[in-house]
Formats: structure tokens, C-alpha cells, sequence
């Protein structure tokens, strides 16, 4: 269907669960940063919040759907997405808090280099270092090897055992990278249409470096732009909780996230051998961090 002249320039969509607050902070960002001359819709789609968090978002001028249940992280974006009406879409983390000029900034950015087909600006955590997560290769049995090991750690600048975060590419340019992070994840529509919604087997993460990995099979660009830059708060509403049930689900998920996406896109491609040994490094880690005894450092990202 042809979309109408005056569809809006971009549509942001929100996860929520359970982060009132960071709900509030989040619209306020985003409030500063819209000047009123450009046409942005907001989605927020909340996943069966018991924390007041709908009555905050009906009180802003916003688009809501509601669950009654949590749909996990995937498949609510899916529900924002089918709904947007822009030819711009950001996927935007309740614990995100944008700058004044990032949304502009990186939309013009985007808009200008018609050749990329996703994009990120520089994600900050709140002290001020930055979030790795928004600038990531793909997770090889290699890349996830010195990275589990902490051999990156040790040489992240090396291309060598650096290939998961890629700290060896410029940092404070523009560049091309294989992965970026959900929390601030600008796409086109003509790029969710080529490749297809958010793979709703992923609850919770993984779903992020999927939908780029499929990008860039389609031969297109993701890009990290950092000129502009957000806030981003972390594990909100999963690891930092205090209910102990929920920790653990959470670790579950993570864990569940990189099988899947083994199975899903590596299988095929490595031999038996190294497939046997990968999934039952994941079972191991798996079952440590499950057991209590250690946290798994490698968890970056927070879902809502």
C-alpha cells in the first residue's frame, strides 16, 4: 500500500516492562530532542506491566499496545513494527535516554547514505564508558572463544582475538560494523520488508545480532555513528532484580539466545566437532552461571 504524504518521518518504538520510571525519563529524552518541525510517531508496546507502567504511558501522547502477558522482547517490537507508518523505524530500550540532537542527528545521518541499511549511534553507560554492545562482529566459535576466555579482554585491539567488539576499528568515526545493539536500532522499512520481522524464537536477546546477520547477508550495510549519543542504563528489569526467579530466567534466556542462533546461522557451516564442542561450552557456562556461582560478564544488554 502506498504510504501518504503525511505519514510521519519516524516511528520509535518501546518495549515496556515493568520500568515506570525509566519510562518517564525515556519519553522525557525523547521529548527534548523532537523540535516539532519533523513528524515522529511513538509506539510503546508493553509486555503485561504490574508497575503503573501503562498509566504512565497513556498520560503521554503516544500510540499504546497493550499485552496481557510478557511476549518477550522480539515479538512485542514485532507488533510496534507491523503498525509503524513511517519509512524509518527506531528501536528504542525504556533504559535508554537519548540527547538532545542523537535522534536528529543520526536520522540525518542515515537518511544522507541511503546505502546503509541499519544504524546506531554511540551507547554510553551511565559512566560515561561505552556500551559494547552497540558495536559488535558476528559471534564465530573464535570471536566467542576469546571473548569467553577473556583473551579480547587482554587484546582487544588485535584483529585477531579482537573480533567481537572490533575496538581496532576508528571509534570516533563512522564505520561500518557487523552488529548493532537493540537498545537504539534505526532501520528502514524497506529493510524489514527484504528480511523479515525480528525472529520471535528469541525471547529476550540474540534477536538483534540475528536481524543484522541477516542484513548483511542481504549484502547491506549496518553502520555506527558516533557523533551522537545515548544514556544507556542496564539490566533493569532482568539481572539487577531482586526477585531470584527472575535472575535466573534471564540468564536462561541469554544462554538459550546463543544456542539458538548457532543452530539457526553456524551449524551448517562448521564441522561436527566444533558444533559438539560450542554447544556444550554453552551448556557449561549455562549451568554455572544458573547454579549461582559466577555472572556471566558477557551479558550486555538489558531488554526493557
Amino acid at each position: 500500500m502506498k504510504r501518504q504524504k503525511t505519514d510521519p518521518k519516524l516511528s520509535i518504538i518501546i518495549v515496556s516492562y515493568n520500568t515506570r520510571e525509566l519510562l518517564r525519563a525515556c519519553f522525557s529524552s525523547i521529548a527534548k530532542s523532537h523540535s516539532g518541525k519533523s513528524a515522529w510517531e511513538v509506539i510503546v508496546v508493553d509486555n503485561g506491566s504490574q508497575d503503573g507502567s501503562v498509566e504512565e504511558i497513556k498520560n503521554g501522547d503516544t500510540i499504546l499496545i497493550q499485552n496481557t502477558v510478557n511476549k518477550g522482547f522480539a515479538a512485542a517490537n514485532n507488533q510496534g513494527i507491523r503498525i509503524a507508518k513511517s519509512d524509518y523505524i527506531l528501536l528504542l530500550n525504556t533504559d535508554c535516554e537519548v540527547e538532545p540532537d542523537t535522534i536528529v542527528k543520526t536520522l540525518d545521518y542515515f537518511h544522507q547514505h541511503p546505502e546503509i541499511g541499519a544504524v546506531t549511534c554511540k551507547l554510553l553507560l551511565p559512566d560515561g564508558s561505552l556500551d559494547p554492545a552497540c558495536h559488535r562482529g558476528f559471534p564465530t566459535p573464535w570471536a566467542a572463544f576469546t571473548y569467553f576466555t577473556g583473551l579480547e579482554k587482554l587484546f582487544g585491539r588485535s584483529r585477531i582475538f579482537g573480533q567481537y567488539h572490533q575496538q581496532y576499528k576508528p571509534m570516533d568515526d563512522p564505520h561500518d560494523v557487523d552488529s548493532i545493539s537493540g537498545a537504539f536500532f534505526l532501520i528502514r522499512r524497506s529493510v524489514v520488508d527484504a528480511v523479515g520481522l525480528l525472529d520471535e524464537n528469541f525471547f529476550m536477546y540474540g534477536e538483534d545480532i540475528d536481524w543484522c546477520y541477516r542484513i548483511r547477508n542481504r549484502g547491506m550495510r549496518i553502520a555506527y555513528y558516533p557523533y551522537a549519543s545515548v544514556i544507556h542504563k542496564k539490566h533493569q528489569s532482568g539481572l539487577d532484580q531482586s526477585n531470584d526467579g527472575l535472575r535466573l530466567q534471564t540468564k536462561r534466556h541469554f544462554y538459550d539466545a546463543m544456542r539458538i542462533f548457532y543452530n539457526k546461522h553456524y551449524r551448517r557451516r562448521y564441522g561436527w566437532i566444533a558444533t559438539a564442542l560450542v554447544l556444550l561450552g554453552i551448556k557449561v557456562l549455562q549451568g554455572v552461571a544458573l547454579q549461582g556461582k559466577a555472572t556471566p560478564y558477557v551479558i550486555h544488554e538489558h531488554r526493557y
